[in-house]
């Protein structure tokens, strides 16, 4: 499982004319699965997110992680995420997982999401979304499960 996490003050995503999902200060993830991934990498990569510190402290050092700012969570599906860029000039998306699977691990890290952390807010799995954000620092890492 790839998650792309962006150390934002504000996100937000919108479908068609409405707006799906809404956070201030937190982290807006990108979440990409993989043939290979299940449960267990699910919750791997849950942990790393609302722990991995990121967040200043007083000393504007990053030793405050999510959890610890009680900060927004802004999940968004994206099978761009398991693509394969070696070669040509179109990505491969033969490692990502089927829609099907996708869309029941991308369920499965939203309910385990929640259940630990108070402020948690999705897109829309398959949709056409626009997400806006405003990346604080910026800061942006590439986590894996």
């Amino acid at each position: 499982m790839l998650g792309l996490v962006q150390r934002v003050s504000a996100a937000s995503v919108v479908v068609g004319q409405d707006v799906i999902g809404e956070i201030n200060q937190g982290i807006l993830l990108f979440l990409g699965v993989q043939k290979t991934d299940g449960a267990l990498e699910a919750d791997r990569l849950l942990q790393k997110i609302l722990n991995y510190r990121i967040f200043s402290d007083s000393a504007e050092k990053m030793n405050l992680s999510l959890s610890d700012i009680r900060g927004g969570l802004l999940v968004v599906s994206q099978f761009t995420l398991a693509a394969d860029t070696k070669k040509g000039l179109r990505p491969s998306f033969s490692s990502a997982a089927p829609p099907e699977i996708a869309e029941r691990l991308y369920d499965y890290f939203l309910a385990q999401a929640s259940a630990h952390h108070t402020s948690v807010q999705s897109g829309q799995f398959g949709a056409n979304m626009q997400v806006s954000l405003c990346n604080d620092g910026p800061v942006t890492f590439m986590l894996e499960s």
